[in-house]
């Protein structure tokens, strides 16, 4: 079936069950669903009761779409993305911000748990993103283009909105919230990096690791979506004295860094 035929299948599924038409569309990553519990839903559907949707396999998705009302705007919160290394395609990863884009979506908020190879970040730190590197090997729009979904060569001198990103910094410094911004880089995963690659992407320039974010903004911005992206720092990938990871003290750094935040999201989505 043609991805625009899935699309609007999938859209004419979902109008019936919503009250309003979304404003601004929510990717909440790992252990950070907790910014779902500040919508004022109307309606909650599981991924599993959405037509093309796939399924979330990953502890800390809990694999809901979210409709409702949050700091006075109406949003549409996916609390649960998908992975490359779950073993979907890009197309499947990125089909909801398509879905999103059909329904109304203009502005497009993710959210994601990373590893810094920054030395100047430590875990629990909150970084905004500003740019990002793709090294998952693969692109969602490789294939034939669909014009009225987008163009073939989508310009990504600003992937992520310099507007959004300056408002996000005044709503922190406003709310005593230490934020940094850097570089994100996105790659397969599911295993985290050794030594040697975390030197090279320090090289490359990036500041955060992360397996996910990259695809969906790729998308967003071929659908003409305003982007806007945060990572919570969950681990430190610093080559010279590294450690084993510990999957608990990732999701227990996540928690922590969580209400953070959760404070300056809403902020942002109130003050657009």
């Amino acid at each position: 079936m043609a991805l625009k035929q899935q699309i609007e299948e999938t859209a004419a599924a979902l109008k019936p069950q919503i009250k309003a038409t979304p404003e601004i569309g929510i990717i909440l990553g790992t252990g950070l669903g907790g910014l779902a519990k500040e919508i004022q839903a109307d309606t909650v559907i599981p991924y599993e009761k959405i037509p093309h949707f796939v399924y979330s396999t990953v502890e800390g998705h809990a694999g809901k779409l979210h409709f409702g009302k949050l700091a006075g705007k109406q949003v549409m919160a996916m609390q649960g993305r998908f992975h490359y290394y779950e073993g979907y395609t890009m197309q499947q990863i990125t089909y909801p911000v398509r879905v999103m884009r059909a329904l109304g979506v203009k502005t497009l908020l993710v959210s994601n748990a990373c590893g810094c190879v920054n030395p100047l970040y430590r875990a629990g730190d909150l970084m905004i993103i500003d740019d990002h590197i793709n090294m998952l090997g693969d692109n969602p729009l490789i294939g034939p283009n669909h014009d009225d979904l987008g163009p073939r060569f989508p310009d990504m001198s600003e992937p992520y909105s310099k507007r959004l990103i300056g408002l996000a910094e005044k709503i922190a410094m406003s709310l005593g919230i230490k934020v940094q911004c850097g570089t994100f880089i996105a790659v397969q995963g599911p295993n985290l990096e050794t030594r040697a690659e975390y030197r090279m992407m320090r090289l490359l320039g990036a500041d955060v690791v992360g397996m996910s974010t990259v695809p969906e903004i790729i998308v967003a911005n071929h659908a003409g979506l305003e982007c806007f992206g945060m990572s919570i720092v969950t681990d430190e990938g610093f080559a010279d004295c590294l450690k084993p990871a510990s999957i608990p003290e990732i999701y227990k750094n996540a928690a922590e860094a969580e209400p953070k935040m959760t404070r300056i999201m809403k902020g942002l989505i109130g003050g657009m």
